[in-house]
């Protein structure tokens, strides 16, 4: 998923690392240079649709004016982390 919008320096990551570990869902997260956000969800189908819809939203100080969903490799290793931009 890719997210667009004011999603860098709002704790977009930090938030999205909780709300994903909460939901038991496993994946990444990070920024990427051209100022959106990108992140991989792997779990069970609700809890997967649960995040997406509220990525939708994001934190608070979040503003999110696009989000793309597509279909990904299954994330290597259990848990949810925040990556280093690209």
């Amino acid at each position: 998923m890719v997210i667009e919008g004011r999603v860098q320096g709002v704790w977009f990551r930090g938030w999205t690392v909780e709300q994903a570990s909460a939901c038991a869902l496993s994946g990444w997260v990070r920024n990427r240079s051209d100022g959106s956000v990108e992140a991989l969800f792997h779990g069970s189908a609700a809890m997967v649709d649960a995040m997406i819809a509220a990525c939708r939203i994001g934190p608070p100080a979040a503003r999110v004016s696009h989000l793309s969903v597509e279909s990904a490799e299954v994330p290597a290793g259990p848990g949810f982390h925040s990556r280093p931009t690209v």
